[in-house]
């Protein structure tokens, strides 16, 4: 899991958050007034502020760009006095309140929200939220939609700007989702609330507000790839030169290295980068980081990874194991490639966390014995994936077997001696 950053001593007073939408101040509840009117300084977006009437008297701070490493500053500079944060909507729901959070911890904080962009589309829409996928284009790549895109998905989009709806209609077209209906709704709850509506590979309307979500109802046309929610996409889904661990022992791999939310994975000689792909699909918060020497493979990774959407993929160019020297301790470790370089395993299994998971998986003879030789020294378990394919024969079908692939895969002890480097073992 990523670290959570020790919160800064808090200011004299509890800093208000206050949650504020598209209606402004008449949108607020009393106890929210009553705060901006109470705060020495308040703090926001130049929008969000110019919705303050002249009563709320505090010195107005707008949040410079970017936004994050000037929290702290800020917060120190007026730690003394009383301050309000103003919040678009509900200030938890992909707000400033995180940001708070992490430097004042909860006991620092009022939190007073309203009503987010995402509970006002829900109402318009008729949709349930509990059944609505929520996706944040707010300082994120378009391409991290493509993830989320099923037959029959409802998605909200929170958008990035007034270009966003155009950028999405585009990206929905490219990925075979063209014929999904889309809505934009702009100024949710304000008095120029506006709803624009469209299909994707038509889409022809110019930039709107540029506060909007972006409403949209997957179809897929006939020539999209179906790709599923589990480990195992189809070999087509991915650009690559022959490096690819293929269909059927990707789904092996991955649910032997089992992935978890939160955790780090290193995929050491990427290839194409499907184990590493694969894995960040898992879930929202994974993370990965794919290790390859071979600069044009190495471009190829980060296409796929942003085709397939998850554009968050780290890619390392470089040679293995000089190349994971500064990357942060794995929680997993697959190597595809490799295994006889020397100072590779070893290098692996010492930044693995204790409770981490290494697989290695192999087609040659020669790292097939170094495997076997970890296995007996470390135990874990070692097997041989076999995969054959019918083909024509004649006017018949046969069997075509591709190259069995040995797998060896370990946990590494929580606390044992055996967590030290495995060269001393072999």
């Amino acid at each position: 899991m990523p670290p959570v950053p020790s919160p800064s001593p808090s200011p004299l007073h509890p800093v208000s958050v206050v949650g504020i939408g598209a209606d402004g101040w008449s949108g607020l509840s009393g106890t929210a007034r009553e705060a901006l009117r109470g705060a020495e300084v308040l703090i926001g977006g130049a929008r969000q502020l110019d919705l303050l009437p002249p009563e709320c008297a505090g010195v107005r701070v707008g949040w410079p760009t970017p936004l994050r490493p000037a929290v702290p500053r800020l917060l120190a500079e007026h730690g003394e006095r009383r301050i309000a944060v103003l919040a678009s909507g509900d200030p938890m729901f992909y707000g400033i309140g995180r940001a708070l959070v992490e430097e004042l911890g909860p006991q620092g904080l009022r939190v007073l929200p309203h009503p987010s962009s995402v509970a006002y589309a829900c109402a318009r829409l008729g949709w349930p939220l509990e059944d609505t996928e929520v996706v944040t284009l707010v300082g994120r790549p378009a391409a991290r939609l493509a993830a989320s895109l099923y037959e029959g998905r409802r998605l909200l989009v929170l958008s990035a700007d007034a270009t966003t709806p155009a950028t999405v209609a585009a990206l929905l077209t490219d990925h075979g989702f063209g014929p999904s209906r889309l809505r934009v709704l702009e100024q949710l709850g304000g008095e120029n609330e506006e709803h624009v509506d469209g299909i994707a590979q038509a889409w022809a309307h110019e930039p709107g507000d540029r506060l909007n979500v972006i409403a949209i109802e997957c179809r897929a046309s006939a020539e999209a790839l179906r790709l599923g929610t589990v480990p195992g996409l189809p070999d087509e889904a991915y650009e690559h030169d022959g490096q690819l661990t293929k269909r059927h022992i990707r789904a092996a791999t991955l649910g032997t290295l089992a992935p978890a939310p939160g955790e780090l994975l290193w995929d050491v000689g990427g290839g194409s980068g499907s184990i590493a792909i694969e894995w960040l699909r898992a879930h929202p918060s994974c993370r990965a980081v794919s290790v390859e020497r071979d600069p044009v493979r190495a471009g190829r990774i980060t296409r796929n990874a942003e085709r397939l959407g998850v554009p968050g993929l780290r890619v390392v160019t470089g040679p293995a194991p000089l190349s994971l020297v500064e990357l942060p301790s794995p929680d997993a470790v697959f190597i595809g490639g490799g295994l006889t370089t020397p100072g590779l395993l070893d290098a692996c299994w010492k930044a693995l966390r204790p409770g981490g998971r290494l697989v290695a998986n192999t087609v040659t003879l020669e790292s097939e014995a170094l495997l076997a030789e970890r296995h007996k020294a470390y135990g874990g378990e070692l097997v041989r994936l076999a995969v054959a394919h019918a083909v024509p024969v004649g006017g018949f079908t046969g069997w075509r077997q591709a190259m069995p692939v040995t797998q060896w895969s370990v946990t590494k002890p929580l606390t044992s001696e055996k967590s030290s480097h495995m060269g001393d073992r072999t």
